[in-house]
């Protein structure tokens, strides 16, 4: 019979443990004024190298980028590069993974809960954040501005949020108000405010 114990191992061993690989790579490796930073690793970016990361779409509408889409322009976008996943219908399609984009309205409540874009999403802005950075499924990133704007302005008009003559560019898409805006509780830290 196997018996186990669930003996710790001492702190002490741990941290000596972790001195020594600190040690080990700073007497083996390059010094601080070698490689730069200011933990001694890495380099500063360049402004060309933040521009290309910062790409993230606040909920308020900051960031934004040049560019609009209608929805007729988005249906064809969407056919060519959505519909095998997201369905002819934005239902979703079930053998592929591609969820369902509208419906769900009032079920997130009911115990069987149809988190879609029309019921779920309380920002249109963060919608187009998540499909210019993720969709297409495969190929993520590789949508135009106009096609992203195109794109949610097509799934906002199907899901009945605006009307199918409306188009979408930074100053419009953060006035859109989605059907759960008020459906979220608004997080009170601090530290969820670093965002001026």
């Amino acid at each position: 019979m196997f018996t186990t114990t669930n003996k710790r191992r001492p702190a002490t061993r741990t941290m000596n443990t972790t001195a020594a690989l600190i040690v080990g790579l700073y007497l083996g490796g390059a010094s601080a004024e070698d490689v730069g930073g200011p933990y001694g690793f890495g380099t500063a970016p360049s402004e060309a190298e933040l521009k290309a990361v910062t790409i993230a779409i606040l909920p308020d509408g900051r960031h934004l980028p040049a560019g609009e889409g209608t929805v007729q322009t988005g249906k064809a976008v969407f056919e060519t590069k959505c519909l095998a996943c997201h369905g002819a219908d934005l239902k979703g399609v079930k053998e592929t993974g591609g969820t369902a984009l509208v419906g769900g309205r009032g079920t997130l409540a009911s115990g069987a809960a149809v988190k879609t874009v029309e019921s779920y999403w309380p920002y249109a802005t963060t919608v187009f954040d998540y499909v210019r950075r993720a969709m297409p499924f495969d190929a993520p990133g590789s949508l135009s501005n106009d096609e992203v704007y195109a794109l949610v302005a097509y799934v906002l008009a199907q899901g009945g949020i605006i009307k199918e003559t409306d188009v979408m560019n930074a100053d419009s898409l953060e006035k859109v108000k989605m059907p759960n805006r008020d459906g979220f509780i608004p997080d009170s830290r601090p530290d969820v405010r670093n965002y001026n």
